[in-house]
């Protein structure tokens, strides 16, 4: 007997099991191998198969701009801009650029243009469309549509919902849903926006998202700026996309 602590040695009988059953295994290998080698091979199935019968006619009608978006939002972003009514006046300051905004001027119109140009580029900002007038002696009104190119995220429905917290967060603040947007918001700020050596001015917004393209609604008044046209404005635009 072993004594306690020391390796159990493995036995005579077990070893020579092993090697029979090794020595097994090679046998029957080698003779499946041979019996195999002396059979005639057997033939392949055909590769070729009976012709499919080929469609006949011309191929389906391309989508119309009003079954494919993106007929309309890849030309000429400025065609989708409301056009300025009838008796409205040049606002009386340039935006942009023939109708367009670029990636800087974009950027030039939020508060901390430099920390959005950085934030714009890695949102992969793609083009902005805008139109400006002036209704009357004191409103003016200012569209944009900001396209994204959106290869990896829904920025455009992620800028909207900025929107929508930021505008909502102001003091003194009315806000409705903009029909057949989805979540688009249409707001009304009811205190002036008071600036140190200007006059009084009243504010509304409205926001909202169709695919890769923001929409942006902004009218300022020296009066408060009724619900009525800045809900118009908003849903006429959101019509036209």
């Amino acid at each position: 007997m072993s004594e306690p602590g020391e390796p159990r040695r493995r036995g005579r009988a077990t070893v020579l099991i092993a090697v029979a059953a090794v020595l097994g295994v090679v046998a029957g290998t080698c003779t499946g191998y041979l019996v195999q080698a002396n059979r005639a091979p057997d033939a392949l199935p055909s590769l070729s198969q009976a012709a499919l019968p080929q469609a006949k006619g011309d191929g389906p009608e391309p989508l119309s701009a009003a079954q494919d978006r993106r007929i309309s939002t890849d030309g000429d972003l400025r065609k989708l801009l409301l056009k300025k009514p009838v008796g409205a006046r040049d606002a009386g300051y340039a935006i942009g650029a023939d109708g367009w905004l670029d990636l800087a001027g974009y950027a030039e119109t939020y508060d901390k243009p430099a920390s959005a140009f950085g934030d714009l580029v890695a949102g992969e900002f793609r083009r902005a469309a805008v139109v400006n007038w002036r209704e009357g002696s004191s409103l003016f009104v200012e569209i944009r549509l900001v396209q994204f190119r959106q290869d990896d995220e829904l920025v455009a429905a992620d800028d909207a919902g900025d929107a929508y917290y930021w505008a909502g967060k102001k003091p003194d603040t009315d806000g409705w849903p903009i029909p057949g947007t989805g979540d688009g918001m249409a707001y009304v700020h009811n205190s002036p926006d008071r600036k140190a050596g200007y006059t009084d001015v009243y504010n509304g917004e409205a926001h909202a998202w169709r695919g890769d393209i923001e929409m942006q609604v902004w009218v300022s008044s020296a009066k408060p700026v009724p619900k009525k046209k800045i809900m118009d404005l908003a849903t006429r635009q959101m019509e036209r996309l």
